[in-house]
Formats: structure tokens, sequence, C-alpha cells
């Protein structure tokens, strides 16, 4: 896909909302991008669409958020540890929409070739949003 322009939190919301529709409970997506490029705000969008109503924070301290949506979220914020390596992510892989920011601590917990991914990055005083989806491997 080509990549998505967005210039304020609404438009990064509306994109999360978007992109909700090509995913299903199974998938992750690896959210990349430097601090404050937008990716929990994206996940905020993703998650109003499936109907959740309540405030959605980073889980940058409690590492790991579930949300009770159709299809069920788990959401991983990874910045503050070097690995994800015992944590439980793989407790969601196969019955979450698993939506993991700093996928690079993943360190071989899941195969990543089946990961979507969503790069953000700022750019000309905005952002940029990037979709790239799974290669399955044989």
């Amino acid at each position: 896909m080509n990549p998505q322009v967005l210039v304020s939190e609404e438009e990064t919301r509306a994109y999360g909302a978007k992109l909700v529709k090509l995913w299903r409970a199974g998938d992750t997506v690896l959210l990349e991008g430097p601090l404050g490029a937008g990716k929990t705000t994206l996940v905020r969008g993703v998650l109003q669409a499936l109907g959740h109503t309540e405030p959605v924070r980073s889980p940058t301290f409690n590492l790991i958020q579930t949300f009770d949506t159709n299809p069920p979220v788990m959401h991983a914020d990874l910045y503050r540890i070097s690995s994800a390596l015992g944590i439980g992510l793989e407790e969601y892989i196969d019955t979450h929409l698993c939506l993991i920011e700093w996928p690079g601590r993943l360190h071989g917990l899941l195969d990543e070739s089946k990961a979507w991914r969503v790069a953000i990055d700022f750019v000309n005083g905005g952002r940029t949003a990037k979709i790239a989806p799974p290669i399955w491997v044989a």
C-alpha cells in the first residue's frame, strides 16, 4: 500500500479504524516507529472502531493490556524491556488481534513473516504510515 499521510491525531485514529477491517483474531500487527510517532494513537483508533469507549493508555509499564472487543485485542508495549521472552505474549497470539509496539524486542518469539507491519514516522511536520501484509513462507 502507498504511504498514508497523517497530519493529526484524529487522522491517525481514523487510519487505525480503517486498518482494523483487514485484521481478525489470530493476526499480529507489529507497530514500528520512534517515540511519539503515533503508535498508541493508531491503537486507539482500532479499539474505538471495535466499540471500546474507555480511555486507552500505552501499556508501557504493565507491558500488556487486553480488551474484550470483537475480536479481542491484546496491546503490548515492549519499549521498557530488552526481550519479550517470558512476559506471556504467546498466550494471546492465536486468540487475539495482537498489536505490538517496539517489536524489535520480540527476539524470535513469533514468526514475524506471518505478521502485519505498520511503520509510522515523522515527515515534513506530520507523519506517514506504511502498512505491509504478512509474507507467508511455506
